[in-house]
Formats: structure tokens, C-alpha cells, sequence
């Protein structure tokens, strides 16, 4: 089985294009499940039933893997199937009639707006540092940008003139995304002076840099980003996602089109930014809920008796 394996892997990465942290999660997905067959007496993968296949979801959700987990196992080991079948090394997909596994789906957790302007406040621009790191924040939250987007962002990728960034996103798809003026003036003052201080004299293309001269790492914003959001009292775990989301979501609620989102998150399917809507509609029953007199159970309006 691990040959096909490789040659599936190579078909990953040379046709698909998918990211290397995929490619990797799907191939260890697959190791665990070709070790499953195994034990069930398959001794090629083209060879597997829809049985098998249940069993393995069956393994995962007793080991306590959440719905979400098995999806994707499931995803990768559908996605082999397919292609054994298309390269005619199997006849029979045996995932072809398989449900995904669904668990419920969770809205996303965002600021608001006071907290969006807390977390902004919090560096001290009167520092290097301080003011990489309030540039950072304002562009996570004025282009939604994926941590690992932000942290692959170099010099040449930011056009501050005509205002705006491009990104290398999933599937190494370029995408032009928006800077709005607070983050512009924010990068420029860190463009300005302080990157070179932090530099030390070192040449380097990355737009974001560490005390060292190197670039930031994913690692390194995600902890930036929580010592700041600490430092603003802020109260929920804040992470990059959670700055994206809010960016989003605050688009969504101010009436912007959703295509227009979804283009700049760099979503492939419309259907994953239409989450945004059911937040803002989970925001207006919240809303409705606390203010209509004839939302709550037992409310009543209160009238004057007619004379």
C-alpha cells in the first residue's frame, strides 16, 4: 500500500497543489488507515469495501476523535479511492455512497468593536517593537489575513501607494487584498525607521522581522498577538483566526457583498464565508431577543386603560 501512497502523495502536491501541512495531515490519515486494513486481512488498498471504511470511522470515533477529524480522515481516504480509480488501479470507489461525518456547526468567535480598538491601542509605539507590532495587529484585522499569510508577507508584496497587499494563499493562489488607511499609516511608520533598527544593519525581505533580524514566525505572532490582547484585558483566548474572523464579521454586519469577503479571505467555496451571515443574523435575534417587549416568554406591554 505505501507505494500508492507515494504516488498519491506526488499527485498531491504536483497536481492539486495543496500545502504542505495538508499533504502531510492526509498522509499520516492514511497510514493509520492502511495499517487498519491490514489488520482486517486487505492486503492492497484497491481491495477495500464500504465496510472497511466504516470500520476505520468507527476506530476514530472510539478513540475520541471529533467529528470534525473524521471528516477529514474520511476526506483524505475518499480522495485516494478516487484517484486509484481514475489512474485504473481500482474499479470501485468504496466511499462513493459515504456520508461525511457532520457534528454541529460552531459560529465563530469575534471582538467587538471596542475590543478591536483596546487590542490596537495596547503596543507602544514609542518602541521598535511597538510599532511592528501595532502595525501587525492593524493589518490582521484590516485584510483578514491568514497567520501564515501574514507571516510569508515580504516588502515587494505590500503596494502602500495604491493601498494595497498581495498574499500567497492556500494552494499558493496569489490574492489581492485591501489595506485601509490606519493600517497603511501603520506600516509606514514601521517602514519609516523601526524595521531598520531592528534589522541592525542585516538585509532581509521579510516585511515583519524579530529583535534578531528574522523574520517573524507563525509561532511568533500568535504569541504576540495574545501578550497584547492580555495586556488590553481582553477577555475571550485571542488568536489570529479570531482577528480574521472579526474582520469579516464586521464587514458582513456593515452590509458588504459576500463575494467581495469571500475574495478577500481567499475562500475557495461561497459557502464557507456565508458563515459570517449566520453570525449577524445570530447577532440581530440576540439583539431582538433583549429589546422587544414580546420577545421573552410571558412579556407583556404595558398600556394605559382606555377611559
Amino acid at each position: 500500500m505505501e507505494p500508492l501512497l507515494d504516488v498519491f502523495i506526488s499527485y498531491l502536491r504536483a497536481e492539486r497543489n495543496l500545502s504542505g501541512r495538508t499533504v502531510d495531515a492526509y498522509a499520516a490519515d492514511l497510514m493509520s488507515y492502511f495499517q487498519e486494513l491490514k489488520e482486517r486481512g486487505r492486503r492492497e488498498a484497491s481491495a477495500a469495501v464500504p465496510e472497511d471504511v466504516l470500520a476505520h470511522l468507527g476506530t476514530l470515533s472510539a478513540r475520541g476523535l471529533s467529528r470534525r477529524s473524521q471528516a477529514r480522515h474520511l476526506a483524505a481516504i475518499r480522495m485516494f479511492h478516487r484517484f486509484l480509480v481514475s489512474e485504473k488501479l481500482a474499479t470501485v470507489d468504496p466511499t462513493e455512497d459515504l456520508d461525511t461525518p457532520r457534528g454541529p456547526k460552531k459560529l465563530p468567535v469575534f471582538l467587538n468593536l471596542d475590543e478591536v480598538e483596546q487590542l490596537l491601542a495596547a503596543p507602544d509605539t514609542k518602541t521598535p517593537s511597538g510599532v511592528r507590532d501595532r502595525a501587525i495587529l492593524e493589518l490582521f484585522y484590516a485584510t483578514g489575513l491568514r497567520v501564515s499569510e501574514l507571516a510569508a508577507l515580504t516588502v515587494n508584496d505590500v503596494q502602500l501607494n495604491a493601498g494595497y497587499l498581495v498574499a500567497m494563499g492556500k494552494g499558493r493562489k496569489e490574492r489581492i487584498v485591501p489595506v485601509g488607511t490606519r493600517a497603511k499609516e501603520a506600516l509606514e511608520a514601521w517602514l519609516e525607521g523601526p524595521r531598520e533598527l531592528l534589522l541592525h544593519g542585516r538585509r532581509s525581505r521579510a516585511l515583519f522581522v524579530n529583535a534578531r533580524g528574522t523574520a517573524l514566525t507563525r509561532v511568533g505572532l500568535w504569541g504576540l498577538v495574545k501578550r497584547h490582547a492580555l495586556a488590553a484585558g481582553i477577555r475571550i483566548p485571542l488568536s489570529p483566526h479570531k482577528l480574521r474572523h472579526s474582520f469579516a464579521t464586521h464587514l458582513v454586519e456593515r452590509g458588504a457583498d459576500l463575494r467581495a469577503v469571500q475574495a478577500m479571505l481567499g475562500h475557495a467555496d461561497l459557502a464557507t464565508t456565508q458563515i459570517y451571515t449566520h453570525v449577524n443574523s445570530e447577532r440581530l435575534r440576540a439583539v431582538y431577543d433583549a429589546h422587544h417587549p414580546r420577545s421573552r416568554k410571558g412579556a407583556r406591554i404595558a398600556s394605559k386603560p382606555r377611559e
